[in-house]
């Protein structure tokens, strides 16, 4: 499979995916490196919607305004998530940092991307 598409097809399905191209693309740098960050942010988005929902949930009333703050989280997710594959489109794979959250994504990929040989 080409570099372009397996990083395009590394942020896919989310961290799932991730994990599938950061083994399959593990002779390429640039595609672990999209399936490491696709890893990271929908990892950690998972998770703060776990929590949002949990710390809701014992809240009552006042849960709505973590249900309003999961919902706008899953906005961004989506707006990142096509700003993503576009981007991996534009570049042909190469490596680029997610758009808005790349600042903080792109050093833990790196060490992802790193680890797995």
């Amino acid at each position: 499979m080409d570099k372009k598409i397996s990083a395009i097809l590394s942020y896919a399905l989310g961290w799932l995916t991730g994990v599938i191209f950061l083994f399959v693309g593990k002779h390429d740098p640039d595609v672990k490196f999209h399936a490491a960050q696709s890893i990271v942010f929908f990892g950690a988005v998972s998770v703060l919607n776990i929590v949002l929902s949990i710390v809701g949930s014992f809240l009552g009333a006042l849960g709505i305004i973590f249900s309003l703050a999961g919902l706008a989280l899953s906005i961004l997710t989506l707006i990142v998530w096509i700003m993503a594959m576009v981007q991996a489109n534009k570049t042909g794979g190469a490596r680029a940092a997610l758009p808005i959250v790349g600042k903080f994504t792109a050093r833990y990929a790196d060490q992802l991307a790193n680890s797995v040989k």
